[in-house]
């Protein structure tokens, strides 16, 4: 279930007129189904997208820390807002020779092309759905085009191909709805944790608590959300955190690593 304290950002934010991202982690968001709503049925066109496939070892089921045993750790970032903060994240990534997974939604890339292109040019770029909505309340057929349509738009704006991992909006997923995306060809790839950074200093996050978020976090495989772009204040926690948690992980002995690394056959199990 969701928390109170986040229950009551998530309105702020949408009172805003801005679309949060993640506000459940490992338990789900609660379901949103409305009453009457088509249930499952034959997935249209199932298999369809082009390109490397996941490993058997990433799918059926949601992915929230890598299948390995070394000590590794994975960050990525969705984009859903402006493209405040990316600039420092990718010069930080840069400067680190480091690698990163970004999952934009399309409506982010459609909005936001130049920001999707510096993306891809070095790193990963997944599919976060088109416009982040709470896929219980969406038929089957509506989830499918939520995938379809956002991949398009980052293929545009990119003039890569995106990756075949799939970030469930809110991380509101079920199995339902991880066996349709695995379907299209995805993994779902969501997170350990998620350093609470994009509640900003609204929302009582510091640096110093996303950081801690992170590294407590910390175990073999772990897979770390952050976000670029602000709220609308400009702030971005995660872009100021990004060095110390580099630091205190590596610190700790973890390696970060590429999210395609495990599109390798094997290398999901390597140990």
């Amino acid at each position: 279930m969701v928390d109170a304290g986040r229950r009551t950002a998530l309105a702020v934010l949408v009172a805003a007129g801005l679309t949060p991202c993640p506000v459940a982690e490992a338990a789900g968001a609660p379901a949103r189904r409305p009453a009457g709503a088509p249930g499952a049925g034959p997935l249209p066109g199932a298999g369809v997208r082009s390109g490397p496939r996941p490993p058997a070892a990433l799918l059926g089921g949601e992915i929230r820390r890598l299948p390995t045993s070394r000590r590794v750790v994975a960050l990525t970032f969705n984009a859903a807002w402006d493209a405040a903060g990316l600039d420092v994240v990718l010069e930080e990534l840069r400067r680190r020779k480091l690698p990163a997974t970004f999952f934009p939604t399309g409506a982010y890339a459609e909005a936001h092309p130049a920001a999707v292109r510096a993306m891809g040019a070095v790193h990963g770029l997944g599919n976060h759905s088109y416009s982040h909505p709470f896929f219980d309340d969406l038929d089957t057929h509506e989830r499918a085009q939520e995938v379809r349509r956002a991949d398009a738009a980052i293929r545009a704006a990119s003039g890569v191909e995106p990756l075949p991992f799939f970030r469930f909006p809110y991380s509101a997923t079920s199995a339902e709805s991880v066996a349709e995306v695995n379907a299209l060809g995805y993994a779902a790839i969501e997170f350990t944790a998620d350093t609470n950074g994009y509640l900003g200093p609204a929302g009582g996050m510091t640096v110093e608590r996303a950081v801690g978020r992170a590294v407590d976090a910390l175990v073999p495989g772990a897979v770390l959300q952050m976000h670029v772009g602000s709220t609308g204040d400009g702030v971005v926690l995660d872009a100021e955190a990004l060095p110390r948690i580099i630091d205190a992980a590596e610190a700790d002995g973890y390696e970060i690593i590429d999210l395609r690394t495990f599109l390798v056959p094997g290398a999901a199990s390597e140990s």
